[in-house]
Formats: C-alpha cells, structure tokens, sequence
C-alpha cells in the first residue's frame, strides 16, 4: 500500500494486472461522469424540503461538475508528488465524505459545500489517476482500453438514476445521500488495485542533490514521491516540475486543446435539452424520457467498439483523424436534427448521436495520450480538464438562456452542432498542417517526442512497445560534457540499457 506512482520498463504489460487496472478505471469513470447526473433524481425532494426553485438546487451538480473538470491540474501536481494509488484513496475517502456529510445538511450552501465540493474533488482525484495508470499498462491494446474504460459512463448512468429513485422512495434522499456516499467508497477500493507496472533492473540510487542518477531520456519512474519525469544529465539538473506548463508550447498539445474547448461548448447541450424538446414537439413524457435510455444503450455499444476499431494496425496511427471524424458526424447529427419534430425522427436522431457520442468519448483521451506521451500525460491532462471545465460553465448555461430568450430549440441544436463540427475540422486541418511542419523540419538528436514521434512509432506497427531508450549518441555527448562538479564518472560508458540501470 506503498506510494503507488506509474513506473515503466522496457514497455507496458498490455494484459496481466492491467486488466483490473481497466475494471477499476471502468468503475471510476463511471462514477466521475454518471454520478454528478444522477443526483438530479434528488431535486424535487430537495425543492420541497429547502424552499428552493430548480436553479438554485442544481447548482448542486453544477458545482460537482465544476470540480471534477476545474481541479484537473491540482489532481496532476498531487500525483506527480504523491503517486497514483494514495491520490485515489484520498479521493475516494473524499467523495464518500462529501455525501455522508451532505446528508445531515440543513441549508443548500451546506449541500454545495459537502455534495458539491467535497464530493467533486474526491471523483476527481480517483479519475484523472486511474487515467493516468491505464496509460501505463497499456500501449498495443491501448484503444480497447480506453475505450472499455469509458463504456463506465453510460453503464453507471443507466444503474445510478433508477438505484436513487429506488433509495428516494425508501429512505428519503437523507437516506439516499448516505447509501450512495458508501457506495462512493468502492472508489477506494479501486485505488488500491493501482499499484505500479513492474520495470526491470534495480532502480537508480539518488546522488546529493535529490535527483536521480543515470536515467534515461523520456521514461517515467515513481517512487515514495510519486510520478517523476526521466532526464537526460546535464550540466544544471532540473527540479522535478510538478506541473509541466511546458506542455502548451507542444503544437499537438495545443491542437488538441482547442479541440477540446470547442467541443466542449456544444457537445453536451444536445442531451440536456432533449427531454424537453421532445416535450415541446408533443411526445409523451414518458416516450420523452426513455429518448435518453436509447442514447444511452448505443453509447454503451459505440464506446468498445469504437476502441476495437482504433487499435486496428492500419487505423492506430490515424487516431486523430477518426477523433475528428466523429467530432464532426455530432455535429452533423446535431445539424440535420433541429427541425426534428416526430417521434421517430427523434429516435433515429438518439441513435445517430449515441453513435457519435461513444465514438468521441472513447477516442478523446486515447488521442491526448498519443500526442504527449506517457511522461507528459499528467499534466497535459489536467491542463485539458480546466479549459473543459470553462467551457462547460459556458456552454450549457448559455443555451439554456438562448431557449428562454427565443422559446425555440432550433437555434441550440444549429449553434452547437455548428460548434462541435468546427472541432472537427479544425482537429483533422491541423493536426495534418502539424504533421507536414513535422516532417519539413530537420530532426535533432535532441528533439522531444511530441505528436509526430508517436505517430511515426505507431505507424511502424503496433506489435512491439516504443524502445526505452532512443537516442544513445546525445546521451553520451551530454556524459562526457559534464563537468567535474558533476561527480565522478565511469571511465567507460555503454550505450543502451546501462545508461538507465547503472548509477553515476
């Protein structure tokens, strides 16, 4: 139950440990996206109870989903100190605390304070390092992984809503708050299975100065103080960063954040308005209601398949294109949907954007970890998951004024079609524009891995994993242009494998 940091070897396992690993991430991330929805069955109770108009109690979700994406790069700076596995058992002390003490609450800044706050950072401290890990343990099967992991979302959404109904009518939602808040302790358990992939040879020893010795270029390694980055000696070593801000400067980092931000504006609106469009159009609210299970149900389907297909040899190393594709049929979906006034027309719309929507949620973090790395996949991570919290807190909330406004849900589904198909174009124009810059500049020793260097690894095939060291020529130069201040050094030094096991 040690420190529970990602370390890699010569190449993730890709089976083995890792398939609990992907259980556990498939519970967490069900957790994270379906559980601040299902609350929602909670509200009119909470209504009655505090005096309070619809708004007011949804800010309840509102503040717990602002947590999960808002805290992204606390969540990054805590596992590159602490490690995965204690992160997560926090996390899930954290969210099982919030809903505990949520139950006793007597005013809705008590409910925003425990459900809300507490609750969201606790999901988000179990999600984005069960991400992280997943990484680790897979490269070859990696799609299927993701894909697998993120099919937790729409399984968990169809399970919590009616379990909360069942507990509401039962034990009232005091009751509720403090069942679902043990239920949240299963996130603990998921943190526990969490432990390392093993990695060959015995681990570096530390020199004077707190930095480890001998460590190979790009590879990352964890110990008692969690997620470290592996670098190159120089003359002045680095402090480990707990935050690479760097990562920005990485032109396939920016893309995809742009990316992210653009469909984040757009992408959730369909389905929050839906039940009320239909409503509008004069279906049943039943039928209304079971519109969503059926987006639900192909979302379940679309998620591990969608994975399957991308670890295809020849599709893997043109993620990001299919990313974009699927971008870019939403937005279409959403498009072609808004004079939809029938119910089978609705139905057909459900399906459409099920398909893309699974499509899109399980390719999205498949395609951030091929374009940074493993290394720099923490902070790139919680970098995304802000500039997705911002645009949710935009998104959503301006539609809804949009409707109240013009009293016409056309308009909603054009302007966020129109902004999730934009995604999509710009993700595919760009990253080809990225690609062809890639391969007119001249590659230096030096250079760091970025989009191109995974795309080029991958496009040699997906059988064997990337090589833990590359580049042995400057990694010998840097040697031997170290000073003697550096410390003493071996009279010979062998490329290869003995750069990162032996000690300086």
């Amino acid at each position: 139950m040690g420190a529970g940091g990602p370390r890699r070897g010569e190449g993730p396992p890709d089976g083995g440990w890792g398939w609990v690993v992907l259980g556990a991430c498939f519970v967490v991330t069900g957790f994270a996206y379906g559980f601040p929805k299902a609350v929602s069955v909670f509200f009119r109770a909470l209504m009655r109870d505090f005096g309070a108009g619809y708004s007011d109690t949804a800010w309840v979700s509102s503040i717990m989903l602002a947590m999960l994406y808002g805290t992204g790069p606390v969540s990054s700076i805590l596992v590159t100190r602490f490690g995965c596995r204690p992160v997560m058992l926090v996390g899930g002390l954290l969210a099982s605390a919030g809903m505990i003490l949520a139950s006793f609450a007597t005013r809705l800044l008590e409910l925003y304070l425990t459900a809300g706050v507490l609750t969201g950072l606790g999901l988000a401290l179990n999600f984005q390092p069960s991400l992280i890990m997943l990484g680790l343990y897979f490269e070859r099967r990696r799609p299927l992984a993701n894909g697998l992991a993120a099919a937790g979302s729409p399984v968990f959404l169809s399970a919590l809503s009616p379990l909360g109904q069942q507990l509401l009518e039962r034990f009232g939602w005091r009751g509720g708050f403090l069942l679902l808040g043990g239920l949240l302790l299963h996130c603990c358990a998921c943190g526990a299975v969490m432990r390392p992939p093993p990695g060959p040879g015995p681990r570096p020893r530390r020199d004077s100065a707190g930095d480890r010795a001998g460590d190979a270029p790009g590879e990352p390694e964890a110990d008692g103080a969690g997620l470290q980055l592996r670098e190159a000696p120089s003359r002045a070593r680095p402090r480990r960063r707990l935050l690479d801000v760097a990562v920005c400067t990485d032109r396939a980092f920016a893309v995809y954040a742009v990316t992210k931000f653009l469909m984040a504006l757009g992408l959730f609106v369909p389905a929050i308005l839906l039940v009320n469009y239909a409503k509008d159009a004069g279906v049943p609210d039943t039928d209304a209601a079971f519109l969503l299970s059926i987006v639900g149900f192909v979302d379940i389907v679309a998620r591990p398949a969608c994975g399957a297909l991308a670890g295809l040899a020849r599709l893997r190393p043109h993620v990001p294109y299919l990313f974009s594709l699927a971008l870019l049929a939403n937005g279409l979906t959403d498009l072609s949907s808004a004079r939809a006034r029938s119910y089978g027309a609705l139905v057909a719309f459900c399906v459409a954007f099920g398909l893309s929507y699974g499509m899109v949620g399980a390719l999205q973090f498949e395609v951030l970890m091929a374009a940074v790395g493993a290394p720099r996949f923490p902070s790139a991570l919680g970098l995304v998951l802000l500039l997705e919290a911002v645009a949710v807190l935009i998104g959503p909330p301006s539609a809804g004024r949009l409707v109240d406004a013009l009293k016409n849900y056309e308009v909603i589904f054009y302007l966020a079609g129109s902004e999730v198909a934009l995604a999509g174009v710009f993700m595919a124009v760009a990253t080809n524009c990225c690609l062809r810059c890639a391969k007119a500049a001249p590659s230096g020793p030096g250079t760091e891995g970025g989009a191109s260097d995974t795309e080029d690894a991958e496009a040699k095939g997906d059988s064997e994993p990337l090589p833990a060291v590359e580049e042995e020529p400057s990694n010998l130069e840097a040697l031997e242009e170290l000073s003697p201040r550096d410390g003493p050094m071996e009279p010979e030094v062998e490329a290869g494998p003995r750069l990162a096991a032996e000690s300086v």
